[in-house]
């Protein structure tokens, strides 16, 4: 199954505004959507890989209040980066 984790930024803003802590993070599959304040991933075999983290109230130093993070073990990144398309 595809899985898809959707961060909302209107949650994150509003959030902030409203002095909320509404989850900003959605899983979205074919069948239905998730929403969490953290969504842990795992491999086949039940060990957690990574996990993906809203902390509004304990934001990075850099101020990011979504992150991504892995466990070094069996992760390859990959860095892609696009170049932007520009329309004539």
């Amino acid at each position: 199954m595809k899985y898809i984790i959707h961060v909302n930024q209107h949650v994150i803003r509003a959030n902030k505004k409203n002095d909320a802590n509404d989850p900003v993070l959605t899983v979205k599959t074919y069948k239905s959507n998730e929403y969490a304040h953290e969504v842990i991933l795992k491999d086949k075999q039940g060990n957690v890989i990574g996990k993906v983290c809203y902390r509004k109230d304990n934001p990075l130093s850099c101020g990011a209040r979504v992150w991504l993070e892995f466990n070094d073990r069996n992760i390859d990144i990959e860095q892609v980066v696009h170049t932007p398309v520009h329309s004539k």
